[in-house]
């Protein structure tokens, strides 16, 4: 199983952020954008023309938001390097496979965080499984990305990391006081 880098390379990606979604105007955002419509402040070069004055111009959520690395890997991996700036067409394809992808390496940062509690053999062979249906022998494909059950997928690491709790429960400092005393 290859570990897939979970951090942004905006070298490697095709601003998908900036064209695949959509905002409404608001604090987080100073402007409306529409699904698909490439954002206002996107030069011809894939560079934001206000990235060092997001924060005052009204643009939070861009700052907030994190790709966990799936924009490098729809562009690089999915589609080989093409881009909607070559293919408009590709502008749905790529922002439906982004979709996947950011959920799958969302997951998958979870699952890494999980494993910095002291695991018993048996969590920490589970939580590899799952690691390991995120992280495919396979490049991913659209095909592959439209069919994976992400949601179900996403179910099971949710049931996991309840299974978990007793590990922060057990914590110290994180002492339950006994039950039927006032």
């Amino acid at each position: 199983m290859i570990k897939q880098a979970l951090t942004p390379d905006c070298s490697n990606c095709a601003a998908l952020c900036c064209v695949v979604f959509a905002f409404d105007k608001s604090e987080s955002f100073a402007l409306d954008k529409a699904a698909g419509e490439v954002c206002v402040n996107l030069d011809d070069c894939g560079q934001c023309r206000v990235f060092a004055e997001r924060q005052e111009l009204g643009f939070k959520g861009c700052i907030a938001y994190d790709c966990y690395g799936a924009g490098q890997r729809v562009t690089q991996e999915v589609f080989g390097g093409r881009s909607w700036r070559d293919d408009a067409g590709l502008t749905v394809r790529m922002g439906a496979a982004l979709s996947v992808m950011r959920r799958i390496h969302e997951q998958l940062v979870i699952l890494r965080t999980a494993g910095n509690f002291p695991l018993t053999t048996e969590e920490r062979n589970f939580a590899r499984s799952l690691e390991e249906r995120l992280s495919p022998q396979d490049t991913w494909t659209e095909e592959s990305l439209r069919g994976f059950e992400i949601d179900a997928v996403s179910r099971e690491i949710a049931a996991f990391l309840r299974g978990l709790r007793h590990h922060v429960d057990d914590a110290p400092g994180n002492a339950n006081p006994p039950s039927g005393h006032n």
